[in-house]
C-alpha cells in the first residue's frame, strides 16, 4: 500500500516549510533512512529522510515551492501502484462540498442576471480611501433621493480609518438609492449610491448583486465632452489664476481628484480649480496640461517599487517579535561599565593562547551564566499559573544571518570555560549563516545576549526572545574621559541594556542582577574564583 509522506513539523515554531532540493526523483528507488529533500523551515536547512521502502512515486512539493505542515510532501509504494493524491477526508463530504459551490453558482447567476443594470444607471460602491481601509461610515449626505447630481458634485463625506473624506460623483443624472445611511459603516465595495434617468426602477439592483453592463472604453468617452476647438486667435497675455488652497497652505481638492492626480504624477499646485470656491475637481486633472519645467526637474527618474517574498524564517520572526512585545511587560534598565580591567585580562589571556582568541562577547556570556546562577528568579519562565526557574542555564546568543536573527543555544553555560563557549559560538554563528544548524540546537535557551558592538553601536534595546524573561543588549566599547580618583582620565566603557518580563522579573531583582555582572565584568578574576 503506498505511503503518504506530510511536510514534516522540523521546529515547535514550524508552520510551513519550502523544499530546498529533492534528493530523490519520481520511479527512483528508495530504502528507509535515505535523504528524500533538504527542507527550509523558519530556522534552518534540514534533511529529511524517508521512513519507507519502495519507489519514490509522487512529489507533492516542487523545488522552492512552500506549503503548509502535513501538506502531502511525496507518496512511497511499489512501482507501478495506483495511488491518490487527496488528503484523508472523505470524498463523500468532497461531493458534498463541491455540490454546495455548484448550487451556489448557480443561484449567483440567476440573481446575476435578474439584478442586470438598466441602460444609463450608474452603481458607486463604497471606495478605498487608503491603502488599509476596509469599510467606511457615512458621515453626512450631501444629496438625497431624487435630487439632481452633476459630475463633481459633493455626494457624501465618508469618515474612513484615518480620516473623513469628501466623495464626488463621477456622473450625472438623479440619486435614485442610498445604501448605507448617515452614520452607518458598510464595507469596501458595496453599493453606496445608485445614479441615473429619473424614475427608474432600481430595486432589483439594490437588493442583490449587480450584473455590470459592458461599457465603452473610457477613451471614448473622453472624446465625446471635448470642447469644440475653435480657430487659433492670437495670444493674449493672461494672469494664471491663483490655486485653490486653505488657510494652512493644503491644496483645496476633492479626494478623487487627489487620487487621479498621484496616479498621474501630477503636482496639485500646479492645477486650477473649476469647482466651488477654486476646488479643484476630477476633470480639471483629466484636463490638465503641464508647463515647462526646468531642467533639474527633466531629470527626475520615477523609480519602481519592488515587492519582496518573505522567506519563512522573516514571516516567523516577525509573528514570533510581534507576540513577544504585545504579551510580555518589557521594561529596561541601563548601567555602563568600566572595561579597563576586561581589556587587560583577555590581552593576557590571549597571550597565553596565541593559537585561540576569545571576544569580548564571550567573556560577557560566561559573566552573565554566572549572574543567573546568583539570580535564579531572571532564569525563569512566565506559564500563566506558575513561573519555572530553570535549573540550567541556557544562553542564546544572537546571530545576524540574511533573512533576519538566529539565536543558537550554549547548553549549560555556566559549566563550560571561555575557550568552550568561543568555540561553541564560533561553529554554530557560521552554520546558522549557512542554515546547517539543528532545531534542537536553537531550542531551550533560558536567557539570551544580543551584541551589536561590532557595528559601533553604543547602546540599544531588544526584544525578548520567548519564553525567556529577559535579553541583554551589548554596545560597543567606547574610549572616553571618565572620573577616577578624583582625576579626569582616558577610560573604555560599555553600556548594557537589560529588556525584562515584568510578569516575572521585577525592577529590584534585574538590578540586582545587573550588579552582580557588572562586577564580573569589571572584575574578570572573580569569574575564575
Amino acid at each position: 500500500m503506498a505511503e503518504k509522506i506530510t511536510m514534516p513539523r522540523l521546529s515547535d515554531t514550524m508552520e510551513e516549510g519550502t523544499v530546498v532540493k529533492w534528493h530523490k526523483n519520481v520511479g527512483d528507488k528508495v530504502s528507509e533512512g535515505d535523504i528524500l529533500a533538504e527542507i527550509e523551515t523558519d530556522k534552518a536547512i534540514q534533511e529529511f529522510e524517508s521512513e519507507y521502502d519502495g519507489v519514490l512515486l509522487h512529489q507533492g512539493i516542487e523545488e522552492g515551492k512552500s506549503a503548509k505542515v502535513d501538506t502531502i510532501l511525496a507518496i512511497i509504494g511499489e512501482e507501478g501502484e495506483e495511488f491518490s493524491t487527496d488528503s484523508d477526508e472523505s470524498s463523500a463530504e468532497k461531493n458534498t462540498e463541491e455540490e454546495a459551490a455548484e448550487a451556489q453558482s448557480e443561484s449567483s447567476e440567476e440573481t446575476e442576471t435578474s439584478n442586470e443594470i438598466p441602460e444609463g444607471v450608474n452603481v458607486i460602491t463604497m471606495p478605498r480611501l487608503s491603502d488599509t481601509m476596509e469599510e467606511g461610515t457615512v458621515a453626512k449626505w450631501h444629496k438625497k433621493v431624487g435630487d439632481k447630481v452633476a459630475e463633481g458634485d459633493i455626494l457624501a463625506e465618508i469618515e474612513t480609518d484615518k480620516a473623513v473624506q469628501e466623495f464626488e460623483s463621477e456622473y450625472d443624472g438623479t440619486l435614485l438609492f442610498i445604501g448605507s445611511e448617515e452614520g452607518k459603516s458598510a464595507p469596501v465595495d458595496s453599493i453606496l449610491a445608485i445614479i441615473g434617468p429619473e424614475g427608474t426602477d432600481v430595486s432589483g439592483i439594490s437588493t442583490g448583486k449587480p450584473k455590470k453592463k459592458a461599457e465603452a472604453p473610457k477613451e471614448d468617452k473622453k472624446e465625446t465632452k471635448q470642447p469644440e476647438v475653435k480657430p487659433a486667435e492670437a495670444p493674449k497675455e493672461e494672469k494664471p489664476k491663483p490655486v485653490a488652497v486653505t488657510s494652512a497652505d493644503r491644496i483645496f481638492a476633492s479626494p478623487l481628484a487627489k487620487k487621479l492626480a498621484e496616479e498621474k504624477g501630477i503636482d496639485l499646485s500646479h492645477v486650477e480649480g473649476s469647482g466651488d470656491n477654486g476646488r479643484i475637481i476630477k476633470k480639471d486633472v483629466e484636463n490638465f496640461k503641464p508647463r515647462a519645467v526646468s531642467a533639474s526637474a527633466q531629470n527626475y527618474v520615477k523609480r519602481e517599487s519592488e515587492a519582496v517574498t518573505n522567506s519563512q524564517m522573516r514571516k516567523v520572526i516577525a509573528k514570533r517579535l510581534a507576540e513577544s512585545k504585545f504579551t510580555a511587560p518589557h521594561y529596561y534598565l541601563n548601567v555602563e561599565v568600566d572595561m579597563d580591567n576586561c581589556i587587560s585580562s583577555r590581552e593576557q589571556i590571549n597571550k597565553a593562547n596565541p593559537d585561540f582568541k576569545i571576544s569580548f562577547n564571550d567573556i560577557i556570556v560566561k559573566a552573565c551564566a554566572l549572574a543567573l546562577r546568583k539570580h535564579p528568579q531572571v532564569n525563569s519562565t512566565w506559564k500563566g499559573d506558575e513561573t519555572v526557574l530553570h535549573g540550567d542555564i541556557n544562553i542564546g546568543v544572537a546571530v545576524a544571518v540574511e533573512d533576519g536573527l538566529l539565536v543558537p543555544v550554549i547548553k549549560n553555560t555556566d559549566f563550560k570555560s571561555f575557550f568552550d563557549i568561543s568555540t561553541e559560538v564560533k561553529d554554530m554563528a557560521k552554520r546558522a549563516r549557512d542554515r546547517k544548524l539543528k532545531a534542537d540546537e536553537m531550542e531551550g535557551s533560558t536567557f539570551s545576549v544580543s551584541n551589536l558592538g561590532m557595528f559601533g553601536i553604543e547602546s540599544f534595546t531588544s526584544i525578548i526572545n520567548q519564553p525567556n524573561s529577559s535579553i541583554l543588549s551589548v554596545g560597543a566599547i567606547i574610549q572616553k574621559p571618565v572620573v577616577k580618583n578624583g582625576q579626569i582620565v582616558v577610560g573604555n566603557t560599555m553600556k548594557l541594556s537589560m529588556a525584562c518580563d515584568h510578569r516575572t522579573v521585577d525592577g529590584a531583582t534585574g538590578a540586582q542582577f545587573l550588579q552582580t555582572l557588572v562586577m564580573y565584568l569589571e572584575n574578570p578574576i572573580t569569574m575564575f574564583v
